[in-house]
């Protein structure tokens, strides 16, 4: 049986073996632009390191570098695996904005819903292209214009390149560029979360959210500020409809919350921890920000106990190590 995120135990020049996997995080960050999920894009990458290996012996160096074949072969695996295939949705694209902060949250499980990158498991360098709202951008691409959008814009393969890696033309590869950039021309911009005026922000919505205090949450957000919380297929857009799910959310979940800082898809992010006992702490959902303008835009609440998972956090904390 073989093992997430490691090749056959067999004999292996060790070059080869090192060469292949240095590749691996990069390829996991394309795969999961593909396809939407850390999960899957980890079994994909799989899928190419075994391929690869099985066919290390026809590899020609004078006609391509080795990360050059090995995006050739996470492509084919990527393709196959998204042909016939549903996107993986946010739910702000998939419905209409919700007008009542009480409906049921109940979940929709049958969707195959967008999940974040959890940015502490990857050294991936530069993230920006990892953005939520443009990942959930590109899933609405027919999935060889998102190979192409991502090869030669986020991974920078010139027109040839990426023609022969898709065994297609120069021109075909120009055409499906420009209209993939089409779709994506009004994604919203993110700011870095490290720089300074965007970690305030998030001190302050963290100290707010630990205390319960919703007015004090509200004035950080932008106007149109969307709250959206995967995998229930509801979205709020507006202060007001932000601010009373809060207040229900601390109505149900009480008022006494510990959040640890973090970044998921190059963005600012919290680990929200409600309490569960005198002194304990129960993990509850991760969610992303992004911040314009020194105000928070959007947050995505992921509360599904498998992305939680991914973000390699302790399900439980005490009151002296919450912070």
């Amino acid at each position: 049986m073989l093992v997430r995120g490691a090749l056959p135990r067999r004999v292996v020049r060790q070059d080869v073996l090192v060469e292949l996997e240095s590749h691996r995080n990069e390829l996991v960050a394309y795969c999961y632009r593909m396809v939407g999920s850390c999960h899957e894009a980890e079994d994909l990458v799989q899928e190419t390191m075994l391929r690869a290996w099985k066919a290390r012996d026809r590899y020609d160096a004078t006609r391509a570098s080795v990360r050059t074949w090995l995006y050739r072969i996470a492509t084919n695996v990527c393709l196959t695996a998204l042909a016939g295939r549903a996107r993986r949705p946010l739910p702000s694209g998939m419905s209409a904005v919700s007008d009542d902060p009480g409906a049921p949250l109940t979940p929709a499980i049958d969707v195959p819903w967008l999940q974040p990158f959890p940015d502490a498991r990857y050294d991936v360098g530069h993230r920006a292209d990892l953005r939520l709202a443009l990942v959930a951008a590109m899933q609405a691409l027919p999935a060889r214009q998102r190979a192409v959008l991502v090869l030669r814009e986020v991974l920078e393969f010139s027109a040839s390149e990426v023609a022969a890696q898709l065994d297609t033309t120069v021109a075909a590869v120009n055409s499906a560029l420009q209209r993939a950039r089409a779709v994506l021309v009004d994604v919203e911009a993110v700011t870095e979360p490290d720089d300074p005026e965007v970690r305030a922000v998030i001190d302050r919505y963290a100290r707010a959210f630990e205390t319960a205090d919703v007015p004090a949450l509200v004035e950080l957000l932008a106007r149109d500020a969307v709250l959206e919380m995967p995998p229930v297929p509801l979205w709020y857009r507006g202060t007001d409809d932000y601010g009373r799910f809060l207040r229900r959310v601390f109505d149900l979940r009480g008022t006494d919350w510990r959040v640890r800082g973090l970044t998921a898809n190059g963005q600012p992010a919290l680990a929200a921890y409600a309490p569960a006992a005198e002194g304990r702490y129960r993990l509850h959902t991760v969610q992303v920000f992004t911040v314009v303008s020194g105000q928070v835009a959007r947050n995505v609440v992921f509360a599904d106990p498998a992305v939680l998972d991914g973000f390699d956090l302790p399900r439980e904390i005490f009151s002296d190590s919450a912070r």
